[in-house]
């Protein structure tokens, strides 16, 4: 079902969606109230939502619907971009993926991103909705898939083979508000320093870190160039930006720096793993949670062949299995364990490495 307002949209999006073998579009709202009536009639799958509408928001919608029905429901909006708060709303409220929409040239970008709006459907229908507690996260759409060699090079390691500083390095896009913050809550002020990315949108990063900070004994904020990676901190890598792992001496510090998307993202999970096994090898932790794609699978891998440790969430656990899928497959993980387990696992490293 797709609730938007813009009768554009439901028709661009109906049309693409309506080609698709397996997919059938069976109602069009303009607004929720119009929906929560059809909704009576046919309860989809997966809903496709804006946030902007007339009578009640997309919020308030979402809400209700995860309230009442739990259902994998695709954030559609322009808000999604210019406004933090509402893609913060949005996950929050448990939106399994964002397609963030221009204010102008819609039709074009739909007509073109038709492809990754289907993906992102086929994708939502799978999710896991048992593993929410009621938040989500985005999914870039519509951009080239580079490898990290576009950012970082492999070239030859050059981490110290024994470092007093050791580090734990995550990566997770769908699902990964809520995974992170199961995880970090549960982690005391001794833990060793964190490297995170999360797929998030530009701005959103900021009070995402913030909000975490609040609730966790842990420091938690957005990385900013040059911030030295020490123990009881975690620093998220800013949306838009890449963020790596560099040593100077025996410490680590992080790199923000731009440049192209790499798997479709940026910040990306292969880039800041790929330099930490550079910088970092077997000094480092590597964990690989809940998330749409593969970012990430090929970085892990190449943290656990320089001599790092490396985990990746169960499917049971996930939101969406495709990153820690695509990590096994490859090889990368030396454990899998549910979500539950990751926050122990890492005072266990931390343990293990004073």
């Amino acid at each position: 079902m797709i609730v938007d307002d813009s009768a554009l949209v439901r028709q661009v999006i109906s049309q693409a969606l309506s080609r698709e073998p397996g997919i059938e579009v069976v109602a069009t709202a303009s607004d929720p109230v119009f929906a929560v009536d059809k909704l009576r009639a046919c309860w989809p799958d997966v809903l496709i939502v804006d946030i902007e509408m007339p009578r009640m928001d997309g919020i308030s919608f979402l809400r209700k619907i995860m309230t009442e029905r739990p259902t994998p429901v695709i954030i559609c909006s322009s808000l999604a971009e210019s406004g933090a708060q509402a893609t913060f709303d949005a996950m929050a409220a448990g939106a399994v993926t964002i397609i963030t929409k221009p204010k102008a040239g819609l039709k074009a970008f739909l007509e073109d991103s038709s492809n990754d709006i289907v993906q992102a459907v086929r994708t939502a229908a799978k999710a896991n909705l048992r593993a929410l507690p009621r938040s989500g996260t985005a999914a870039p759409l519509n951009r080239p898939k580079l490898t990290a060699d576009a950012v970082l090079a492999s070239g030859t390691p050059t981490a110290m083979a024994r470092t007093t500083d050791q580090l734990i390095a995550i990566g997770t896009s769908t699902g990964g508000t809520q995974a992170l913050e199961a995880i970090l809550t549960r982690l005391p002020a001794t833990c060793l320093g964190i490297v995170i990315v999360q797929h998030m949108p530009e701005k959103f990063t900021a009070m995402f870190a913030e909000r975490l900070n609040s609730i966790c004994e842990i420091e938690v904020r957005e990385a900013r160039d040059g911030d030295r990676v020490m123990p009881g901190r975690a620093l998220i890598a800013p949306g838009g930006r890449h963020m790596m792992l560099k040593r100077s001496g025996a410490q680590y510090l992080v790199e923000v720096v731009d440049g192209p998307l790499v798997n479709r993202h940026k910040p990306s999970v292969d880039v800041l793993f790929r330099s930490v096994a550079k910088f970092a090898g077997a000094n480092a932790l590597g964990i690989i949670l809940t998330g749409m794609g593969d970012d990430g699978a090929r970085g892990l891998k190449e943290m656990h062949d320089a001599g790092a440790h490396t985990i990746a969430q169960d499917e049971a656990s996930c939101v969406v299995f495709g990153m820690p899928r695509e990590a096994i497959k490859l090889g990368a993980a030396d454990q899998v364990m549910p979500l539950d387990s990751v926050p122990e696992a890492m005072m266990g490293y931390t343990r293990a490495n004073r």
